[in-house]
This record gives C-alpha cells, structure tokens and sequence, in this order.
C-alpha cells in the first residue's frame, strides 16, 4: 500500500491503521505541510518504509502494489495561500500520476477530496449530488478548484481506463497531530487558550462547522476502501455547531481564563458546513461514534504535552482584530 501525504495529519493516522491491519505501507511525503514527528514511531517497524517525494513529479514504486491512498495536499487556508502553485500541481498533475501508477500496477486508488468542493454552500446539509457554489478565482479556488478537478480527473481513469477508484469527501476533522499554527480553527483555539490568549474568532462567529473525531474518519475510509463503489461520499460529522461556540467549548474545556474577539472574516470563508452522511451510512454502514467533548478531551490532552516551544509556534496569520 502506497499512502502519499504520510506524514501529515490525516496520513500518518492512516499509516498506523493500515499497519494494525497487518498492511506493508510505503509513506511519501515531501514535507511541505507534514512533519516526520508524526511518523517516527513507525521507521523501527519492517512493515513501514518512508520515501520524501514530490508526488507532482513522476512516482515509481516497484514491485507489487494493492492500494494507493493519495492524501498528498495542503489542507489549511494558511498553507494553500502560501504556496498556491503547489496546492494546484498536488490535486492536478499529482493525482495524474498516482492514477497512472494505480493504472500500471492494476491497484486500487482512493484519492482525498473535501467538503470544500461544496465551496459557500446553498443548501444545508451538503449530499454528494450538490454540485457546490465556489468562486474559481477566489484565493480559497486554488484548493477547492484542486479538489474538484482531482474528483473529475479519477472519474475519468475509472470510466475511461478501468481504474479501481474511491473517492472521498471529508468534512472538519481533528485530533492529535493537528499542527498548530496552521490557522485551522481547533488547533488555534485549544492553543490559544492553553496559552491564555483571547481566541481569535472571524467575521461574527455565526458560521458553522461540523467536527469528526479522526478515529471516525479512518474508520470511515477504511470501509470505504473495501466496498465496491466509485462516485464520491461524504464522511464527517453532522453534528453542527457555530465558530462562537466552539470557541467556548474549548475555553470551558480547557479551563482558560480567555475570551472570544472578533476579526474579519476571509474571502469566500462557507458560512455553513454540514454533512449529508446518509449515504455513508447505508454504504458502509458508518457513523462517528467519538463525541466532540471526548475528542476535544484527548486533543487537548495531546497538545498539553507538547514541548512550550512548539505550542509557542502558533501563529494568528490573516487575522485581524476589529476596531
């Protein structure tokens, strides 16, 4: 098994499953976004080898290869309007090559796409048969665009050549792993307010989101890995809550002294986001079972451990604070 963005948040949870499951994994990663702390616990294992790798160039695996798990992308607004071309070369050229090697080695691909493919919704909740409301050339187009032309790029290689092809939507996710100063908005309260700083909320904080627990989501694409079906599906959590209150959740949970301030909202930031998971639930018979509180618990206490240093590295990129 071949799984590209390894050392990332959601790969490196992804190469300890499929490792549990008794899988030879090959990890690629460029290090761009992911870091080998993630991973370094799995070097000692002889089922786990590491290539640093730019998938947007030319990928050779020899040998026999099963699955491809192409997770490789900037996934946070702070890193994709960093580095823009990258995050369209990754979902374009780097997706081509990997449904090149799954074409080759007659393996089966599952490719990461996201809920950001539903751009400012204008209908909630989302169902995979929403074809979205994005702007192409908004600074959030240069992922959104990625990711829908990877959806239509796998779609091609599956009716056009025959490749064994998943795709999956994933909505927010979080846990341990989560950098923190990627200016996604959970790991930049939690560690706000365990530094006790007020947590930096944009626009009015009335815009909504939908948390899944990352035990969920691997267990959800590891089903989905193993079923027979090649159009996209939704897995998240439908359980819906606004910027605001999360923002309070995670100053209750922590027991920070911290407040809620208020700076400009994004361009194009969704004003909603909520998952149809209906059909992942017939499907794959799939639901989260982690509670937010409970996963907020054991991020937290993940990110306590953490060395002072790294908790200092969060950063409050783009945000400013109103008059």
């Amino acid at each position: 098994m071949l799984i590209t963005g390894a050392a990332g948040f959601l790969g490196s949870h992804l190469c300890d499953r499929f490792i549990r499951e008794g899988h030879q994994v090959i990890g690629m990663d460029n290090l761009i976004t992911g870091s080998l702390r993630n991973i370094e616990h799995l070097f000692q294992l002889p089922n786990f080898e590491f290539y640093q790798h730019d998938v947007s160039k030319f990928v050779h695996i020899p040998g026999h290869l099963d699955y491809i798990l192409h997770f490789a992308s900037p996934a946070s607004p702070v890193d994709y309007l960093r580095i823009p071309i990258q995050t369209l070369k990754v979902g374009s050229l780097g997706t081509h090559n990997l449904l090149g090697l799954a074409k080759s080695k007659k393996a089966r691909i599952l490719v990461a796409s996201t809920s950001e493919v539903y751009g400012d919704p204008l209908v909630s909740p989302q169902a995979e048969n929403y074809w979205g409301n994005v702007n192409p050339v908004g600074p959030r187009g240069v992922y959104d665009e990625a990711k829908r032309f990877q959806e239509a790029m796998t779609m091609a290689y599956h009716n056009f050549h025959g490749v064994d092809t998943r795709i999956v939507r994933i909505f927010n996710t979080f846990g341990p792993r989560m950098r923190l100063n990627d200016g996604r908005a959970l790991p930049t309260f939690i560690a706000q307010a365990l530094r006790g700083e007020d947590l930096s909320v944009f626009g009015d904080g009335q815009q909504t989101r939908s948390f899944c627990y990352v035990d969920d989501l691997v267990e959800g694409i590891f089903r989905l890995l193993h079923v027979d079906y090649a159009k996209p599906v939704n897995l998240g959590n439908p359980d819906e809550i606004t910027i605001t209150d999360i923002a309070r959740q995670i100053i209750e949970l922590t027991e920070s002294s911290s407040n809620v301030v208020f700076g400009d909202l994004p361009v194009d930031d969704p004003q909603r986001r909520q998952p149809d998971i209906a059909l992942a639930k017939s499907l794959l018979d799939w639901a989260p079972n982690v509670s937010r509180v409970e996963g907020l618990l054991q991020t937290i206490a993940y990110y306590r451990a953490m060395d002072k240093i790294d908790l200092q590295e969060t950063t409050q990129i783009y945000f400013k604070r109103n008059a």
